[in-house]
């Protein structure tokens, strides 16, 4: 059977490389709905080629031009939503078997919380909804009998790596510890005191991989990095004192598992989210994704070094989140969005990213989680209070 497929962020990175993918393959898969925040030039071109049943844009204008602008070219028939819970009822939509999870932020964490609930085949590109909520997540993922598959290259490299894991814990498995690779970003090898200084403009020049703005930003300060520490945590029932994060600048590696008698498995790629992508779309097949394989022969020396969280501290401030679990990692998720926002906007330098973060961390990261509510509630509170704070000045 075609599968109905629905990509909520369609109109972000993430959902034109799945769209690339999900064409490549038309006897497989249905681009049955999309969605985006206010992009409506390009959702319209979206709507132009794959001609979804239903679409949604959260903001109210932004889905009234869209409306406009599909009757005037004789495309009435696609119903378009509007609103926060727009994206909720897409992701329930009983013409949907899949789900791409690819709304940046917070913001995607309601409707992949209600992918969940309907039971849904989830691929997970937005790991914010495991760092802030990451117990209701998975709670709510087992108990409708949602499938759960990462995309984000380096939990999608560590899935794969132990494909033969099957239901046993790492300890079963015998899992010494997962590796999670990273680039080092635009900045590596720089000293603190070369960073004060440098422009939204430059942290978003990726030296490998062609991303969005927050994602950029969140990679030059490792932040990236240590949100899917916490991911890791989630997805593969790790404790902190088992997930480790090497800079290795080729972006070849894109994570490894380390077994106890001494083995080391690392899966290898180009680096293009189409590969994460087209194989959790197939998984447990394998399917074209349109991506050259490597050539050895050509590819040089892969390097490995330690982070260095005295420059990129934030990496660090992710790990104190885990361990202190609870609505740590809410806050940690929402401080972080605030500060990089504020970079963007010129506010704050770049090295104020970790001192917001650091400050509300300490001011309120400490307490349970019970569910959804609790959630917003820290989410909502460190978002007013980092505001707050850079009225103030930091």
């Amino acid at each position: 059977m075609i599968q109905g497929v629905a990509v909520l962020g369609s109109t972000g990175s993430i959902g034109r490389s799945t769209l690339d993918v999900l064409a490549r393959h038309p006897q497989r898969y249905r681009v049955a709905a999309l969605a985006a925040r206010r992009d409506v030039a390009g959702l319209l071109e979206q709507c132009r080629r794959f001609r979804p049943a239903r679409v949604a844009l959260t903001e109210a204008c932004a889905a009234d031009s869209l409306r406009a602008a599909l009757c005037a070219e004789g495309m009435e028939s696609i119903e378009v939503l509007c609103g926060e819970e727009a994206l909720d009822a897409l992701a329930g939509d009983p013409q949907v078997s899949t789900v791409v999870a690819a709304i940046v932020g917070a913001a995607g964490l309601p409707s992949a919380l209600a992918a969940a609930r309907a039971g849904k085949r989830i691929l997970l590109a937005n790991k914010e909804a495991l760092v802030s909520a990451g117990e209701v997540f998975m709670r709510t993922v087992e108990a409708h009998g949602a499938t759960l598959l990462p995309i984000d290259s380096e939990h999608n490299a560590i899935f794969q790596c132990l494909a033969e894991r099957g239901g046993r814990s790492l300890e079963e498995a015998g899992v010494h510890e997962l590796i999670l690779t990273a680039s080092g970003g635009p900045f590596r090898g720089k000293r603190p005191e070369e960073l004060a200084g440098v422009s939204p403009e430059a942290a978003c020049a990726h030296p490998n991989w062609s991303m969005g703005r927050k994602i950029s930003v969140d990679s030059a300060t490792l932040m990236n990095k240590g949100l899917e520490v916490i991911e890791a945590h989630w997805l593969f029932d790790a404790p902190a004192s088992r997930l480790r994060v090497v800079v290795h600048p080729q972006s070849m590696i894109h994570s490894m598992v380390a077994f106890r008698d001494g083995s080391v498995l690392a899966e290898l790629g180009r680096p293009d989210m189409r590969t994460p992508i087209a194989h959790a779309l197939a998984w447990p097949e394998r399917i074209d994704a349109g991506v050259a394989p490597l050539d050895f022969l050509s590819l040089g020396a892969l390097t490995f070094e330690a982070p260095d969280t005295e420059a990129f501290p934030c990496l660090a401030l992710a790990y104190d989140a885990l361990e202190r679990g609870g609505r740590a990692g809410a806050v940690l998720n929402a401080a972080n969005e605030v500060a990089v926002e504020a970079f963007l906007q010129r506010r704050i330098a770049f090295t104020a990213i970790p001192v917001l973060i650091r400050a509300l961390l300490n001011e309120m990261g400490d307490g349970p989680v019970h569910d959804l509510s609790c959630v917003l509630e820290a989410d909502a509170e460190t978002r007013a209070r980092a505001w707050a704070r850079l009225e103030r000045g930091l």
